[in-house]
């Protein structure tokens, strides 16, 4: 009867969770959903912003700004997979949600994370040829190299994220249904899963680390190249608004791969850090880059700035033809 009773519960897979973000917050909870609230407007009105700026412009209407567009797009997407469920935890302790729920979160979390990846990939393709073939750069950045780069970028972001999720969605969850994370993300799953997860997990770290490991060898060896080319720029305007666009890209770049890799030393290594520290990690590495991403290009990228100021303000900028002239007369002059 006992080996019956042992077998049961083996067999039992639990199907609707809890999640419980934050478990050392509780009395605090009630005072941290309007800043919470604020803060998912602020990213939305933000980005959609800077987005509506360059399609509501011809004169932006070409490759660099169009990625930026995608990328905070990209940005209200992994917002919104994350905030309404997160906020409604915070009103309510115990935040019940079903495995196909789960499963869809987990998926729209890590999808949207790999398309960020891949259009900073493509930024950095854009500037290259930008900075180090101008004279080209009309010819190679067309819109049909744009639609490869997109159908590039969702076809390697599915061929990642999938597959998580289909691994996921096979194993037993019959260890709790007490998820102890504001959202489902793969490694709070397989916390409460049972049975041999270790295939789980070193398909999750390996594809974690060649796909990461991969893009920054790309980006690297990309931005080190345009950095070269801009500093033998001849003109000294055009060489800083290079270093100056590159400087936007790379500021992206860090605010994502730096919150993303210090939250997997802290779920992977530091064993003994508390849950609601694990959950900040992982809300700033959600979270920030939306956050941020409108700023640092809505504010650094002077063409959408002066767009920005002229719709909200009624601000006329009136940019110097001349110093644009002769910027792009330095860009011509970069080596092949």
């Amino acid at each position: 009867m006992g080996e019956d009773g042992n077998t049961s519960i083996f067999n039992t897979s639990y199907t609707s969770f809890l999640l419980v973000g934050f478990p050392g917050l509780q009395e605090w909870r009630p005072l941290l959903v309007l800043p919470l609230a604020l803060l998912y407007m602020s990213i939305l009105s933000a980005n959609a912003l800077v987005i509506h700026t360059v399609m509501a412009q011809r004169s932006l209407h070409q490759p660099m700004y169009v990625l930026i567009a995608l990328l905070l797009a990209v940005n209200i997407c992994a917002a919104t997979a994350v905030m309404p469920k997160m906020l409604e935890g915070f009103v309510h302790y115990a935040n019940p949600i079903s495995l196909h729920g789960c499963l869809a979160q987990m998926f729209f979390i890590y999808f949207t994370l790999l398309l960020d990846y891949n259009l900073l990939l493509a930024m950095a393709l854009d500037r290259y040829v930008a900075i180090c073939h101008p004279l080209r750069y009309t010819e190679l950045m067309t819109s049909h190299l744009l639609g490869l780069i997109a159908t590039f970028a969702l076809t390697r972001s599915l061929g990642v994220a999938v597959p998580l999720v289909v691994l996921t969605a096979k194993a037993r969850f019959c260890r709790t249904s007490v998820i102890r994370h504001f959202a489902c993300e793969y490694i709070a799953l397989l916390s409460i899963a049972c049975g041999d997860l270790t295939f789980n997990n070193r398909l999750g770290l390996a594809m974690r680390l060649v796909t990461v490991t991969f893009d920054l060898a790309l980006l690297g060896t990309s931005y080190t190249r345009i950095i070269y080319a801009a500093f033998r720029i001849s003109s000294g305007g055009a060489r800083a608004k290079a270093l100056h666009t590159c400087g936007s890209h790379l500021l992206v770049i860090l605010t994502i791969y730096l919150s993303g890799l210090s939250t997997s030393i802290v779920f992977r290594v530091a064993k003994t850090v508390s849950q609601d520290v694990q959950n900040l990690l992982s809300a700033i590495y959600l979270l920030l880059p939306g956050a941020l991403n409108p700023l640092i290009y809505g504010v650094r990228t002077k063409e959408i700035r002066q767009h920005i100021e002229k719709m909200l303000c009624g601000k006329q900028s009136f940019p110097d033809n001349e110093e644009k002239s002769q910027d792009m007369r330095g860009e011509r002059e970069l080596p092949e």
